[in-house]
């Protein structure tokens, strides 16, 4: 059977305009006067190109308009241009940094204070006009900016890969990210998978893109807009179909059809990698990642623009940031540019940027001599408030029933990754499970045991879960426990960059899908890796393993997601495992509703 789709999540993160200072803060280490030009600090040299003189937009019957992509980049030159991006908790504001690199020399400038309110990228970067044929303006917009987004090489000398993160995280509880486009790079202007479509008649365009005043200023971009002649198209898939040709670019799924199929963007479904759905008819079976849950349409673009998804998304109710692909560019003069787009994927001479980084592999064998608990760095595990929360009833398949649903994250906060091999002996159901431990020079000191992993055998899943790596209860108004959720075992995997500017992150962790993750029924043995400054999120979609409501009468209850519950694992600190969030139940049985107030200063159910 289809999955039904979750009602009510349709919450998105958004980027408001925001009014900068003309003033730019400068830190202690930065000469706040006018430098004399031979000891100045070099500033990355920031300029915005167009990849062609003209591009061909398509507008799909049924769809709600056209995806802006105009092919647009910030190149990078004398240097990378690099943003720390960070917040000392939830009751503070999120500050903006330039990072400055001269050699070992590293300095900082402070950006406005209020530029930026989350981690999606610079609001208002882009100013795009759009003119008929007839010369009328039919489209004015400014469009937010994520250095991280699909990106490539501007010259042959340029550095092989970008050393920044894949996207911009979107996660309501980040706490920390960088955001840079490489030296010699280019990163696309376009907002890729969050942007909202425009409506726009097929026929012929002009558009007008350039950086708005306030960031030419802040950053010291020329003045050079860039024109582009637009064509848009009208097509219709069923077309497609019907003459037997594939079309150019993706079309996209409508709502209707999106509602009832397993989308997995990158890791947006546990399972979703075999093409399996979930059994909606199960009521106790888990929903790992988006299961359950609808699966917003691609943008309807082509798979090398920045409207594809990544494969480090997350699995919360927010759909995946642009890639960090896919684009190779090359410069054959200084006058003109020549751009190719290449193909995704990791193989001899791949420089585009687009590598997945290949997950940790397990050992082939259980590990001997006795087992220690070396003194060496280990991880730290902490969780995030729910998000994501929302009711719904059991449907016709367990009627009467009332469900409280919500996203979860437990992540590594360092300064070791977690590493956790799981051992079969030959017949048996369950694997053992030890905990790793690493020297300063990433060479294995110790183990210890740490319970067990099971195999789930279920539709959406089938693959192997560590036991007690968190555990999801439901909190009376006296913090005295009310329910329990059913989930108990997961398949760990760096879905979420939740904080990527604490010491040892890894900016490219492996194990982001389930193919280097969980493995397969028939492994004898299975590494499951959470990574330095990433999480791993699980959303709770289906009756069975969302809070049973049912019973519990209205009023103020608290969500509590709780990281190593047993304290099996090995880690720095077992004193910021559980985070809490407040909701309040009510309405009425079949009816009933919750409300999320906000958790300091996120405002995010």
């Amino acid at each position: 059977m289809m999955t039904r789709p979750q009602q009510g999540r349709t919450h998105r993160l958004t980027r408001p305009s925001i009014a900068i200072a003309a003033a730019v803060a400068v830190t202690a280490g930065v000469v706040a006067a006018a430098p004399d030009a031979k000891t100045a600090e070099p500033t990355p040299k920031l300029s915005l190109i167009a990849a062609s003189t003209s591009v061909t937009l398509d507008s799909w019957k049924d769809d709600p308009g056209v995806y802006l992509d105009l092919g647009t980049y910030l190149t990078s030159e004398n240097g990378a241009f690099e943003l720390k991006v960070t917040r000392k908790s939830y009751k503070d504001p999120v500050v903006a940094t330039q990072v400055l690199r001269n050699g070992k020399k590293t300095t900082t400038k402070a950006l406005p204070a209020g530029l930026v309110k989350d981690f999606s990228g610079l609001p208002g970067f882009a100013q795009v006009s759009v003119t008929d044929a007839a010369g009328k303006t039919v489209l004015k917009q400014t469009e937010a900016f994520c250095p991280n987004n699909a990106s490539g090489r501007i010259r042959p000398d340029a550095p092989a890969q970008s050393k920044y993160p894949q996207s911009c995280p979107v996660n309501p509880f980040t706490l920390g990210s960088v955001w840079g486009v490489e030296n010699g790079w280019a990163s696309n202007t376009y907002a890729g998978y969050y942007a909202k479509p425009v409506q726009l008649a097929a026929g012929t365009y002009t558009a007008k893109i350039s950086v708005t005043k306030k960031y030419r200023d802040l950053f010291g971009i020329a003045n050079k807009p860039q024109t582009v002649k637009v064509t848009v198209r009208e097509r219709s898939w069923e077309e497609e179909e019907g003459s037997g040709s594939a079309p150019r670019s993706a079309a996209p799924q409508s709502a209707k059809s999106a509602a009832g199929t397993q989308g997995h963007a990158g890791h947006a479904g546990h399972g979703g990698h075999e093409g399996h759905q979930q059994a909606a008819d199960a009521p106790a079976a888990s929903a790992h990642a988006a299961h359950g849950a609808p699966a917003r349409p691609e943008a309807p673009a082509a798979r090398t623009t920045g409207a594809a998804p990544t494969f480090n998304v997350g699995h919360g109710p927010y759909p995946p940031a642009p890639p960090a692909l896919p684009w190779a560019l090359k410069k054959e003069s200084l006058q003109r540019q020549a751009f190719s787009a290449a193909k995704v994927g990791d193989r001899p001479g791949q420089t585009d940027g687009s590598r997945q980084a290949p997950g940790a592999k397990p050992n082939a064998k259980r590990p001997t001599g006795k087992a220690t608990v070396p003194d060496v760095p280990k991880p730290d595990l902490r969780s995030l408030p729910a998000y994501g929360i929302t009711v719904s009833d059991g449907y016709e398949d367990v009627p009467g029933k009332d469900y409280l649903a919500f996203s979860a994250n437990v992540w590594n906060a360092g300064p070791a990754k977690l590493v956790v091999d799981g051992f079969r002996s030959p017949g048996k159901e369950l694997m053992d499970a030890y905990q790793y431990f690493y020297d300063a020079k990433g060479k294995q000191v110790g183990y210890t045991p740490t319970g067990t992993m099971e195999w789930d055998p279920r539709p959406g899943h089938e693959h192997w879960h560590f036991t007690d790596f968190a555990s999801y209860r439901l909190l009376k108004a006296d913090k005295k426990e009310s329910v329990r959720s059913g989930k108990e075992a997961f398949c760990l995997a760096n879905t979420d960059a939740v904080d990527y500017t604490v010491k040892n992150a890894n900016w490219h962790p492996g194990n982001t899908d389930l193919s280097t993750a969980c493995g397969q029924e028939n492994s004898i043995s299975v590494r499951e890796v959470l990574d330095i400054g990433s999480g791993d999120t699980y959303t709770q979609d289906l009756p069975g393993q969302s809070f049973d409501i049912t019973g519990l009468p209205n009023g103020t209850y608290y969500i509590q997601v709780l990281a190593n519950p047993e304290n099996r694992l090995k880690e720095t600190n077992h004193k910021n495992n559980s985070a809490l969030r407040k909701v309040v139940l009510g309405g009425k049985k079949g009816a009933r509703t919750v409300t999320v107030p906000a958790h300091e200063l996120v405002n995010a159910n």
